[in-house]
């Protein structure tokens, strides 16, 4: 299959993609809605959960990624494996989360990757980084009692804000007492990530819980 080409980065402010996620019957897509979700935020190609739904069968996977030519592939490239705890979603965050997490079985999302998000490095295009206060208390609101948060960036001011974020209103709080990993506890790692330790970069990774 080619691969696809498509822009880098991509506004969630502007109008173009203020319109809501369609949400699909879950029950259409995982063969065992049972099974705890991993929500991965900003999925890119997909590759990262590919290989996490193959390694560890035992929970359900959910993409979300603004960019549709990109999710489009990933689920061509999901069918192929026939994998049945896989999907992808197009949709952006800022208007449509909330929606979406709601529309998953009660109490079912254990695990939330937010890994290499977009730096948007100029003041006044920091207001399209992601992790954002409201995306937090959603995420809050939705994540099970022992739900964890994993963080990653190459930029360690974007890994400092998104801990920042999630810490300053005492909803999540560090995994343990050292806040930056020196490994990826997930042990599967993004392309991102392979090409900034192939490049010998530090990488700032954490591990957040429910406070």
């Amino acid at each position: 299959m080619a691969r696809v080409r498509v822009r880098q980065h991509v506004n969630p402010l502007s109008s173009r993609y203020q319109q809501s996620i369609s949400l699909p019957d879950w029950s259409q897509i995982y063969s065992n809605l049972s099974l705890p979700f991993h929500l991965d935020l900003g999925c890119g190609r997909g590759r990262f959960l590919l290989q996490m739904a193959q390694q560890y069968p035992q929970r359900n996977y959910l993409g979300l990624e603004i960019r549709e030519a990109l999710v489009t592939e990933a689920n061509e490239i999901r069918d192929t494996y026939q994998l049945t705890n896989l999907h992808y979603l197009f949709g952006n965050i800022n208007n449509s989360l909330e929606n979406l997490l709601a529309s998953l079985p009660p109490d079912s999302l254990e695990l939330i990757t937010i890994q290499f998000p977009d730096p948007w490095f100029k003041k006044k295009h920091q207001k399209r980084r992601v992790v954002q206060p409201e995306i937090v208390e959603i995420l809050a609101e939705f994540l099970t009692a022992k739900g964890l948060i994993f963080l990653q960036s190459d930029i360690q001011e974007v890994a400092q804000e998104m801990f920042d974020r999630f810490v300053e209103k005492g909803l999540f709080k560090p995994l343990q007492n050292e806040i930056w990993l020196t490994e990826n506890p997930l042990e599967v790692m993004t392309e991102r990530e392979i090409a900034t330790i192939n490049k010998q970069e530090p990488i700032y990774r954490t591990i957040l819980i429910r406070a």
